[in-house]
């Protein structure tokens, strides 16, 4: 884990997403971001694209095997589908975050939980919102990041979605190699424990 030499009282953007909202926005090349967990265990899931080209976007098998690691952490660089650096992570107390384990959907809550859980909200409905005001569609949504979500993968390839081990206060900071605008569903899941069962809001800030 890595402390942040940023102060948050000195950022020129700051937003706060709702639990279970959607928010997405243009960070400039240079510029540093951060998700901050304002309560504990909330999943931000989240995509990332070429500013003004939807088409190259966060790769995630690109970068697992660039970096030769499932997690994300200090020091991992988010790598798009051309082969480009998008995003350096430059601070995180949190300590790692999942490439793995996709976004929730209305179709997964009802293979993995129950029928009746179909109409309930998820962020691929987010995610599908989002790209859409960004000018693109369902074609442009790709497999995600859940930054501060816990995914463990046994030796046998299986998933699994456990507590997490954020806890309130903790972020993750990264620092835009190019234009990129950063797209987060601020996970509404109630049917496992990646958010405590409970989604609360999460920060976002960008100096």
């Amino acid at each position: 884990m890595k402390e942040s030499e940023m102060v948050a009282e000195k950022a020129g953007y700051r937003s706060v997403i709702g639990a279970g909202d959607y928010w997405w926005k243009t960070i400039r090349a240079g510029e540093v971001f951060r998700i901050h967990d304002l309560e504990g265990n909330q999943a931000a899931d989240t995509l990332f694209y070429k500013a003004g080209d939807l088409a190259e976007r966060y790769s995630a098998s690109d970068t697992i095997k660039k970096q030769g690691a499932l997690y994300l952490t200090a020091g991992s660089k988010l790598i798009s589908n051309r082969g480009n650096v998008l995003l350096e992570i430059v601070a995180d107390t949190c300590g790692r975050h999942d490439t793995v384990g996709g976004a929730c959907s209305r179709e997964s809550n009802t293979m993995r939980y129950a029928l009746e859980k179909e109409p309930m909200h998820a962020c691929r409905d987010s995610f599908i919102r989002g790209v859409q005001e960004m000018g693109g569609g369902i074609v442009d949504i790709t497999c995600n990041i859940n930054f501060f979500m816990n995914v463990p993968v046994t030796p046998a390839g299986e998933l699994s979605f456990a507590d997490g081990i954020s806890a309130p206060g903790r972020y993750v900071e990264m620092r835009a190699m190019m234009d990129v605008v950063a797209l987060i569903s601020n996970c509404p899941q109630l049917n496992n424990p990646c958010n405590g069962w409970n989604p609360t809001p999460v920060e976002v800030l960008i100096w």
